[in-house]
């Protein structure tokens, strides 16, 4: 089991290395999520984000993000910056994006709105040689602090470029991106190893209960699901939220269990996730846990997430202006 654990961040690293990091509290991190939400609050929010992925394997995977975004009246635009770092298994693989945002939102119909968007960044991943070990450093006398490996370049930087759209109304909504549009090369040796795109889908219902429907005095239930799609690995998430001010509940599903599977008579199973949030006027703080249902659950303790959002800056008057054209996603 030792030697399991051992490879394994190592193996994960290298599959990562085409996958772009994920957090189940997504809608908690809209800016990466999809770039057509910056700007959809009445001034100015900022969030910050932290996930730990598998931390019972030795170098686990750490996720941060920080976003600040504004809106702009006068223009119907959004615009916003996204830091986002990611470090991946033993050899600390990390990945680092910031990113410049802009959104413009019009209506299209009595109800219906559509707000496209735009993400350019630039990227850089680097690996720690330090803390990987070579198999001419291994022997049965014990591992050798010396290798003739020649270390690869330990930095490559690019730039990249994503585009989004969201059509919604007061109670659904529906949203689409693509990402890595440039396709970079993201080799850390002399190769080529291209970014492969992305694409995300993710849409929702709120059903609004005992017609409460202020910002403050909120009583809803939200359905909702994402997919994803990069390269040779997808995703599909479903699940909902109930929401009674100050408190905010979801139960979510990961997984294709019946469409999909990597290896025959392997149930394409991943977590559950469990959140729980709480918001205070222009405060949401929220938490979640991935309770690990593949094979892997004895050997990974899950995944840990945490998100601070905050809102200020805000006219109260154009909150109320703007109150049908507020996308109706979930806080957490």
């Amino acid at each position: 089991m030792k030697w399991v654990l051992f490879i394994l961040p190592l193996l994960m690293a290298k599959l990562l290395s085409a996958q772009d990091p994920q957090f189940s509290q997504f809608y908690a991190v809209p800016l990466y999520l999809n770039p057509s939400y910056c700007g959809t609050t009445a001034g100015t929010r900022a969030s910050i984000n932290f996930r730990d992925q598998w931390p019972a394997v030795p170098g686990s995977f750490i996720t941060y993000s920080a976003a600040i975004d504004h809106y702009i009246p006068s223009l119907n635009s959004g615009v916003g910056l996204l830091y986002l770092q990611d470090r991946a298994g033993s050899g600390h693989l990390r990945s680092t994006n910031i990113g410049f945002q802009y959104s413009y939102h019009f209506r299209v119909a009595r109800k219906f709105q559509i707000r496209p968007g735009m993400h350019f960044y630039t990227s850089s991943r680097n690996i720690d040689f330090q803390n990987l070990v070579f198999n001419d450093q291994v022997s049965l006398s014990g591992n050798s602090p010396a290798s003739i490996e020649v270390p690869p370049m330990k930095k490559v930087s690019y730039t990249d470029f994503a585009t989004s759209v969201l059509v919604y109304s007061d109670v659904i909504y529906a949203g689409f991106v693509i990402d890595h549009l440039m396709r970079p090369n993201q080799s850390l040796r002399d190769a080529i190893s291209e970014v492969p795109i992305k694409y995300t889908f993710h849409g929702g219902y709120k059903f609004f209960l005992n017609g409460h429907t202020s910002s403050y005095n909120e009583e809803s239930l939200f359905a909702a699901f994402q997919y994803r799609s990069q390269g040779k690995f997808d995703q599909f998430e479903f699940g909902g939220y109930y929401t009674k001010l100050p408190l905010i509940l979801g139960l979510w599903y990961r997984g294709i269990p019946f469409f999909k599977a990597y290896n025959p008579g392997y149930m394409n199973n991943d977590a559950l996730i469990i959140m729980a949030g709480f918001q205070l006027k222009d405060v949401k703080v929220g938490y979640s846990f991935d309770l690990t249902i593949s094979r892997l659950i004895a050997n990974t303790w899950g995944a840990h997430e945490v998100s601070l959002i905050y809102e200020f800056n805000q006219n109260q008057k154009m909150r109320v202006k703007k109150k049908k054209d507020i996308i109706p996603c979930p806080r957490i």
